[in-house]
């Protein structure tokens, strides 16, 4: 096959927007794809991280999984968008939990919505007066809450636990 071919430095600005185009065509592996070529000439590219974050929460529907999406926080440098996209993460792992056919997905759904909350929250806290990104995004999650009728997973009859066998 041979190797990966590098992007030119300068083509970045050209890729980021086509990473765009392809999330607004419902294509996030392509969009993927490029966000990688893009961090492998430039690791710490905020805008391709970010993007990078979104693709791959673009496919948590498609069995991926939220693991890589958290690791790429920690290269963010903002605190606001830490939190902004530790929510993004965790609503996207609701939304998706909704999805399944599992026992207790819909308890999930709730507890990754009400974490995305509480990092909305925080993200909130951080953020300018012109900028209200965190508040709509935890409006949405507590819709989505009120909309499926989540609640919290019950608690265990401790009693129940403990009784002998017959």
């Amino acid at each position: 096959m041979g190797e990966l071919k590098s992007i030119n430095k300068e083509a970045i600005p050209r890729a980021l927007a086509k990473v765009e185009r392809y999330r607004l065509l419902n294509d996030p592996e392509e969009a993927e794809s490029i966000c990688r070529d893009i961090l492998t000439i430039e690791p710490q590219n905020q805008e391709a991280l970010i993007l990078l974050i979104l693709t791959l929460t673009d496919q948590f529907n498609k069995g991926t999984t939220a693991q890589e999406a958290k690791s790429l926080l920690s290269q963010l440098h903002e605190e606001y968008k830490k939190e902004y996209y530790t929510g993004i993460i965790l609503e996207r792992e609701g939304k998706a939990a909704l999805t399944r056919e599992f026992p207790d997905s819909k308890h999930d759904a709730y507890e990754w919505l009400k974490e995305a909350m509480d990092a909305f929250e925080r993200a909130d806290l951080l953020s300018s007066t012109d900028n209200n990104d965190a508040k709509l995004r935890w409006n949405a999650c507590s819709r989505t809450i009120k909309k499926h009728h989540l609640t919290p997973r019950p608690k265990e009859d401790k009693n129940k636990l403990h009784q002998p066998l017959e």
